[in-house]
């Protein structure tokens, strides 16, 4: 696909809104997902008596 200005490219054919909002999903999961994580680890190292580094 080839797009002649940034409009058309953030148009993305006529499929913005799904495009823009998947990609948004995908990125704030994947954020969620990370912060879900490193917080779990501090848990389990204080409940084992690491340090949480």
């Amino acid at each position: 696909m080839q797009w002649l200005s940034v409009t058309d490219f953030f148009n993305m054919g006529g499929y913005a809104f799904y495009v823009w909002s998947s990609f948004c999903l995908t990125a704030l999961v994947a954020v969620i997902e990370i912060v879900h994580v490193r917080a779990c680890r501090r848990k389990i190292l204080r409940q084992w008596g690491c340090d949480a580094t």
